[in-house]
């Protein structure tokens, strides 16, 4: 078998960091997508990858040379509730690649059997979470947002049981790191300070150098991880995304979006839209989002005290000082967002107040989130296309009252009109992964093994800024808003 250019650093750590388990063969791998362009990224040949060998190794089938396969331990909090055990149930992390870049990176079979953690679980997927997971990452990372990569996706031939039986799949996941939050509290609560320092100081070599050299290493690396989540969960507001299921055990260390389980899009905003049909108290609402972060940071800290000072009042201090820094991160990176949203380049006092004004009355009448912010991007450059945000609105004069204000804010802009709306098209998708859309596009393929919708959305979503015309269908909200939709997390 060709070998792949790994080198695995976490399977160089104390084996009580993960179980060595290859991954369990399937009965009929076949190749549902390769993702060329990622491939070459990575440094790998596409070509072989697509062939049997490639299937193969993709599948779990054969183990690549150089790979060293291991299932990664962890804890977390799952809506609220600490489990002292979690762990890569139902994924195997073959190795580590440098990238042409030479960014180190992951890459994990999800799907791949089952593990020692995998909690009476199979260890399989099915092949409708694997294509939501394929789709909606490769189309954050178009939409320039941080975030896991698929490879690869590759049906198994074999079902997975249910709540009936689907088609099994396996994913090939690519990512900075698959540490997580998680990750740090399985040896927290075991009192493993050694354990700790080991995960810390690995972490801080392979995500954030410049806190090697820092006064406090460790307090830097708090610090990094929590101004990467603050920025990256502004962003998921920015393009009106929900994850669903914020828990610790799914927030990377490395500031990527990870695990897209029960994840969804805002059709009509709302910032109490909850679509996990498990999050039955709106734990992970789209606008819990920022809160639950901070959350999640904090207990990242908690697991830092051991290491930030020498003694406990010391520690809770650096800890404090460091979450500190959280709000005003998140309040910077999204109401900086916003304004470019809305076509402001400077800086001015009352941006704020006018984007929040925009957005109370979108969720008074049930305005589209995508298709307004698209469509005032036209309005910036022509008055006349204000018909279309009004039709957006139940009341139209509600947008009429506001957009008063927002073209005396425009005027004060030194851009011209074109520029400014040219600006916006660039920060405003046309097309995100509808939720409707999505479905549908799994119903084709697990139903009737028609792939060619998927293969649709994954193109028109490779370009989300771009208008494209003979596309239209693909930006339209769906006929009912969305109301009632909801997500489960498939494993």
């Amino acid at each position: 078998m060709t070998a792949l250019p790994f080198d695995n650093s976490y399977a160089r750590l104390p084996e009580r960091f993960y179980a060595r388990r290859p991954p369990t063969p399937v009965a009929a791998p076949r190749l549902v997508r390769l993702n060329r362009a990622l491939a070459a990224e990575l440094g790998l040949d596409p070509d072989w990858l697509a062939g049997p060998d490639g299937v193969a190794a993709l599948a779990g089938n054969a183990v690549p040379e150089g790979a060293d396969p291991i299932a990664a331990a962890y804890a977390g909090h799952q809506f609220g509730q600490f489990v002292p055990q979690l762990g890569d149930g139902r994924a195997v992390l073959l190795g580590e690649v440098l990238d042409r870049t030479g960014q180190r990176r992951d890459i994990q079979l999800k799907g791949a059997g089952p593990t020692p953690f995998s909690r009476r679980g199979d260890g399989r997927a099915a092949l409708g979470p694997v294509l939501r997971e394929y789709l909606v990452s490769e189309a954050m990372a178009a939409l320039g947002i941080p975030t896991t990569r698929a490879l690869a996706a590759v049906t198994t031939g074999e079902p997975v049981v249910r709540e009936t039986l689907l088609p099994g799949a396996v994913l090939t996941r690519v990512a900075a790191s698959h540490i997580r939050v998680g990750t740090f509290q399985f040896f927290a609560v075991r009192g493993d300070v050694e354990g700790l320092r080991a995960l810390a100081d690995h972490v801080v070599a392979r995500h954030y150098p410049e806190a090697a050299s820092a006064a406090n290493p460790y307090r830097a690396l708090l610090e990094g991880v929590i101004a990467a989540q603050a920025e990256l969960v502004a962003r998921w507001l920015h393009v009106g995304f929900v994850h669903g299921v914020m828990n610790t055990d799914n927030m990377s260390i490395a500031g990527e979006t990870i695990d897209y389980g029960p994840c969804a899009f805002l059709d009509a905003y709302d910032p109490g839209t909850v679509f996990s049909s498990i999050d039955r108290n709106g734990r992970y609402a789209y606008g819990q989002q920022p809160r639950i972060a901070l959350w999640n940071l904090t207990r990242l800290a908690e697991t830092l005290l051991p290491l930030l000072a020498e003694d406990e009042a010391g520690s809770v201090a650096e800890a404090e000082a460091a979450l500190a820094s959280y709000a005003a991160r998140f309040e910077t990176a999204y109401h900086g967002g916003l304004a470019r949203k809305l076509g402001l380049a400077e800086t001015r006092d009352g941006d704020a107040a006018l984007a929040g004004d925009l957005l109370k009355r979108m969720a008074e009448n049930r305005a589209d989130f995508t298709l307004t912010f698209r469509t005032l991007c036209a309005a910036a450059e022509r008055p006349e296309a204000d018909a279309g945000v009004r039709d957006l609105f139940v009341d139209p004069t509600a947008y009429d009252a506001w957009a008063k204000d927002w073209r005396g804010r425009l005027a004060q802009e030194a851009r011209d009109p074109a520029e400014t709306a040219a600006a916006m098209r660039r920060v405003n998708p046309a097309f995100i992964p509808r939720n409707h859309r999505v479905e549908a596009m799994i119903e084709a393929a697990v139903e009737r093994g028609d792939f060619a919708p998927f293969e649709t959305l994954l193109t028109v979503l490779s370009r989300p800024y771009a208008d494209q015309p003979d596309q239209a269908a693909f930006a339209m909200a769906p006929e009912d808003g969305g109301v009632g939709y909801r997500t489960f997390c498939g494993t």
